[in-house]
């Protein structure tokens, strides 16, 4: 929203039969770690004890500052506007295969591929801090998207529903990892429909777009002018195989399908 982090609040569920101070304190730890790193302070919450679950659970609320002039919100995306995502997708589902199947993807491709795509929370990064401040330093930035549950398809039709507006995007021009390509083809997961945080959608008008992929570039943020906003009758496409189709809708993300199904 082209705000600056400030505050951040969790509340902290910890699993019955499995809490216990060094839990606590771990995950305490690693939350203040990560706001000391962006001078946040990590000021409130609520943390418990919780029966039904099988693993810590952080739910986080960030406060932050910015202008009124440069608020950015999913709606401000403009007729025209040509649309950029940073660094590619995808960066979460590519570190939960590897993580939630890492014996798996081991056996398979080595330890060495495994330890890369754990990795990626980390390198390229879920973050989008920093390519959000970038951009809006070089133009008026209309609308910024982080695509996160759904993968960047939810996030186009996101951001579309949002602005009222239509989407057509080059499935040629998407940047997939290729370590995410493994994975997906690997597990019969479509990439476009996985969890793809640490990607961000940008939109911004025609004639300011190649400066700002030029700016992140040099900054060592991959970014790649993916698509333009369209009529909101035309609906979101995607140009694919030498024509425009309707963008797929998930109705749940991909990801859930490295999961076994419980009756």
């Amino acid at each position: 929203m082209g705000g600056i982090p400030r505050w951040f609040l969790a509340t902290i569920l910890l699993p019955a039969g499995r809490a216990d101070a060094d839990m606590a304190e771990g995950i305490f730890s690693q939350i203040s770690d990560a706001c000391k790193k962006l001078n946040i302070s990590f000021c409130g919450g609520h943390t418990e004890v919780t029966y039904g679950i099988d693993r810590p659970i952080v739910i986080g609320q960030m406060l932050g500052k910015v202008k009124k002039s440069g608020l950015v919100t999913a709606a401000g995306a403009k007729l025209g506007d040509a649309v950029i995502i940073t660094k590619g997708i995808a960066v979460e589902a590519t570190s939960i295969m590897a993580r939630e199947k890492e014996k798996e993807v081991k056996r398979k491709f080595g330890h060495g591929f495994a330890k890369r795509c754990k990795d990626f929370i980390r390198n390229p990064g879920i973050g989008v801090l920093k390519e959000s401040q970038i951009a809006t330093k070089v133009c008026r930035v209309h609308a910024m998207h982080d695509p996160t549950e759904g993968g960047l398809a939810t996030g186009l039709h996101e951001l579309a529903i949002a602005s009222k507006k239509g989407i057509i995007a080059d499935r040629d021009a998407i940047p997939v990892f290729p370590e995410c390509r493994r994975l997906c083809d690997y597990f019969g997961i479509n990439p476009m429909g996985a969890i793809a945080s640490g990607s961000l959608i940008i939109t911004v008008s025609e004639r300011d777009a190649k400066r700002v992929v030029s700016r992140l570039k040099r900054n060592g943020i991959g970014a790649y002018l993916i698509g333009r906003v369209i009529e909101r009758r035309r609906g979101v496409k995607i140009f694919e195989g030498g024509k425009a189709k309707p963008l797929p809708i998930f109705e749940r993300d991909e990801i859930t399908k490295i999961y076994p199904v419980r009756n």
